[in-house]
């Protein structure tokens, strides 16, 4: 009996962490407070905490050495040399079924749902130039991209790292998936970070680009916007992409159709669902899924700062081409647009709108600018959604 006993305690004790893992695994443990650090983020400094603690809590799941090998077969961390495989990766762990709604791009699709089930497209209805706006601040795409590949990334890399200048998570989740997967943990941590930080980035640039004068401009009210034109928006934009960029169609639909039962009043118990539970039950499991991936052999390398680095690079010329369109159609119009909405042209949907409204409010306390804003944020969305379509029909082959 107190041998058995001996050896159970024995057996227990080669099992543990301390004796398996081994002093090999201390970049396990660089990855596990890399994920206490994003749950301190999210919690005490409340960067995105929707986000950021689900994907800290997913990183110290998978990577706490030996046990992190019971909640995350290793061929979908993608790893490599130097861990122990304590199950057969055959066998679905929990991270394994989490993660197969990111790598088969599920995730990403029925979040767009529900964002379009909480978007008003109206100011962009009203106001049909904030297309151009939102086309803008793509440059920040394009520049990120070159830089990207001026310091050794491949294209596909490049693309999945620019898209982080539009500020939409779920797309940056869906391009790196496709063309990238390799960088799907630093890529999407970069991307939450800086929506968070948009109110950090964005005022500077604004400052610096628009002079006191233009950020002074008051706007004049936006037309109203028929029941008609709202229910027949999405269903125009989604043919007219799926014709001309058909690579797009899955997430311009899916925002698209969110919109649509959310205008049509017979379907507001989708539309309710689709904005709030569902919206949050896929939030919880594409973060935990997004931070099991953050594996120490992937996210552990120089290339991992290079892209938190560029992604801030993307944010910037983001802002900055919104701003420069925002500028000219100021002058084309003989002063009657506000610079500043050009800064909404990322599609931190409501959040850069609403750092637009501020910094004109600095200037001016009676300017009200939110609803022009508000224009070009969601045609933001819709651009970004359009440069992965193209990324992915021009690299995803």
């Amino acid at each position: 009996m107190d041998l058995n006993l001996s050896q159970t305690f024995q057996t227990l004790w080669q099992s543990t962490s301390i004796v398996a893992g081994g002093a090999a695994q201390w970049k396990d443990w660089v990855m596990v407070l890399v994920g206490l650090i994003l749950l301190y983020l999210g919690i005490f400094k409340k960067i995105e905490p929707l986000l950021i603690i689900p994907i800290g809590f997913g990183a110290v799941l998978s990577n706490l050495p030996v046990a992190g090998g019971y909640f995350l077969s290793l061929d979908y961390a993608q790893a490599v040399g130097g861990i122990h495989e304590i199950v057969s990766p055959k066998v679905p762990l929990l991270g394994d079924i989490l993660y197969f709604g990111v790598k088969n791009e599920i995730y990403p699709i029925l979040i767009f749902i529900g964002i379009g089930a909480m978007t008003d497209f109206a100011p962009l209805i009203a106001q049909p130039s904030s297309f151009l706006l939102g086309a803008a601040a793509q440059f920040g795409v394009y520049a990120a991209l070159l830089i990207a590949v001026a310091l050794g990334f491949n294209l596909k890399e490049a693309a999945s790292i620019g898209i982080i200048g539009g500020a939409d998570g779920p797309t940056a989740i869906y391009l790196a998936v496709k063309l990238a997967p390799h960088l799907l943990g630093p890529i999407a941590v970069a991307a939450y970070t800086y929506m968070s930080l948009v109110p950090v980035i964005q005022p500077p640039i604004m400052r610096w680009m628009v002079t006191e004068k233009e950020a002074k401009v008051h706007m004049h009210e936006l037309r109203p916007v028929s029941k008609v034109e709202r229910i027949l928006f999405p269903i125009i934009v989604t043919v007219i992409t799926s014709v001309f960029i058909p690579a797009a169609t899955p997430l311009i639909g899916a925002i698209m159709f969110g919109n649509l039962i959310r205008e049509v009043p017979e379907t507001k118990r989708l539309s309710d669902t689709a904005a709030n539970e569902l919206i949050n039950i896929v939030t919880i499991f594409q973060a935990l899924a997004v931070g099991a991936s953050m594996k120490a052999a992937t996210f552990l390398t120089v290339r991992t700062l290079m892209i938190v680095v560029l992604g801030v690079l993307a944010f910037a010329f983001a802002t900055f081409g919104g701003l420069v369109l925002g500028k000219i159609m100021h002058r084309i119009t003989g002063g009657r647009v506000n610079p500043l909405i050009g800064s909404a042209g990322v599609s931190a949907v409501p959040m850069s709108a609403r750092v637009s409204q501020t910094v004109a409010q600095s200037y001016d306390p009676h300017n009200f600018i939110l609803m022009h804003a508000m224009g070009p944020n969601v045609a933001g969305v819709i651009g970004t959604a359009v440069a992965a379509g193209f990324f992915i029909a021009v690299l995803g082959h």
